[in-house]
């Protein structure tokens, strides 16, 4: 039989688990490698006019949607259907979503998997074993395989111990680490040569770039992508979320923490690859970035290698932050599949979480086997389309079949006041008519 369904103990405990899940490698290293790929400064902006004017938005329909319905996407959908028709729609949006979670953390256990690779080499390092920092840091089949079995495995362990215990729990340990991280980062690169030029590269704007459809398209996934729009995960968190919670101050928090974060890891890489650059380094080539996609493994490793003993130690809590952010994404990825297999089938979660975790690193092998021919395909599958879609249907869901009345009545449970509010005065036309419409003008655009 099924196991009662979990709850968030705290507050703080949804925030840092939802911010948890919003910030991982896509604002550590995505955000970052995008903005340095499309004009720095003008994909910051646009990725910050996106993130509050389409990313916000459809994140609070999914959370309204998730407290609501109390079960997981695909129930919590056809609970708000009110015919077949509608029943059959909320088993694609929610069903899809799931299945784009599942494919997003199969690519994803494997980048995660680097990371712990990379965490581990400045400790072989030190220790002169120089045959296994070699191993760690090339690309192979074999260390791929290993690594992002670990990853996986540590993600179950986290899954299957539930939401309070687990997800919460961790994501209470796991969050204030990342941010002490990566805010000594920021401040140690900052000191070096080179960094200032990163920062004005990072912050002034080139506005000419602002309009560039690719840009556009790049800052939209980028926002949906490090919120988790479009997986379920949102609305699987939000059926987790108390009824007393006012949700429109829960989801603010949960956004202005992923783009802070996201923009405080900005103001560490980009300088950081003018640092590198300062030292000799090839980031640029004819205006335009190498090794966009491995920046972090390939232009910051031979910056830390410049920097001597203290080189090993940045390393290690570089890449030991990228591995806390990958996990802090990674557990909510693996509970959009767990929570609808314990659900529909009546599973024990700990049997649920190893079905799905195996299925998942099933194929993570698959693709890390065909990696020329996968890799990129299933990323770009995911971030770029697969999720901005899904989002764009969850705000149609709520916009156009959800009945205005009853959804007033979901949100005043938390918050008596919410029908004087400004939120409620633009939100519900918002999503209902802008959000649907400019996401699809965004992709017309890019075709």
């Amino acid at each position: 039989m099924s196991e009662t369904r979990g709850k968030f103990n705290s507050r703080i405990g949804f925030i840092l688990a939802a911010a948890g899940s919003a910030v991982g490698l896509g604002n550590i290293w995505g955000f970052p490698t995008q903005a340095a790929e499309n004009g720095g400064a003008a994909f910051v902006v646009m990725y910050l006019i996106l993130a509050f004017c389409l990313a916000y938005p459809a994140f609070m329909a999914e959370l309204i949607i998730g407290r609501h319905g109390q079960a997981n996407a695909v129930e919590s959908l056809r609970k708000i259907s009110s015919n077949d028709a509608q029943r059959s729609f909320a088993f694609v949006v929610g069903f899809g979503g799931i299945l784009c979670a599942g494919l997003l953390m199969s690519f994803y256990a494997i980048v995660a998997g680097w990371m712990l690779a990379f965490t581990a080499e400045p400790v072989t390092s030190l220790i002169g074993a120089t045959e296994a920092s070699t191993w760690l840091t090339t690309h192979g089949t074999t260390r791929n395989l290993i690594f992002t079995f670990i990853f996986t495995a540590l993600t179950i362990f986290i899954i299957s111990r539930g939401v309070a215990d687990g997800i919460e729990r961790w994501s209470k340990r796991l969050m204030p680490a990342l941010v002490v991280l990566l805010i000594s980062l920021t401040i140690y690169v900052l000191t070096l040569d080179g960094a200032m030029d990163g920062l004005k590269a990072y912050l002034i704007p080139d506005t000419s770039r602002l309009l560039d459809p690719q840009l556009i398209v790049s800052a939209l996934g980028q926002a949906f992508f490090s919120l988790s729009l479009g997986t379920s995960v949102i609305i699987i968190y939000g059926s987790y979320v108390a009824k007393n919670e006012n949700l429109v101050t829960l989801g603010a928090s949960v956004t202005l923490i992923d783009v802070f974060i996201a923009f405080l890891a900005g103001l560490l890489i980009v300088p950081a690859m003018y640092v590198a650059q300062a030292q000799g380094v090839e980031i640029f080539k004819d205006g335009v970035l190498l090794s966009g996609d491995t920046l972090v493994l390939t232009v910051l490793p031979a910056l830390f290698e410049t920097m001597g003993n203290v080189g090993i130690i940045v390393s290690f809590a570089f890449f030991l932050l990228l591995s806390i952010a990958s996990l802090t994404s990674s557990i909510s990825m693996l509970e959009a599949p767990v929570s609808y297999t314990v659900e529909r089938f009546k599973l024990p979660r700990s049997k649920a979480t190893l079905i799905m975790g195996a299925l998942i690193f099933t194929v993570s092998t698959i693709i890390i086997f065909n990696f020329s021919t996968l890799f990129g395909f299933v990323i770009s599958l995911t971030t770029e389309y697969g999720q901005p879609i899904i989002g764009m249907l969850c705000c149609i869901f709520v916009g156009w079949i959800w009945h205005r009345s009853t959804l007033l009545e979901e949100l005043k449970s938390g918050n008596e006041q919410i029908e004087h509010s400004l939120f409620w005065k633009v939100w519900p036309w918002y999503t209902k008519l802008v959000c649907p419409v400019a996401i699809a003008l965004v992709f017309i655009n890019s075709f």
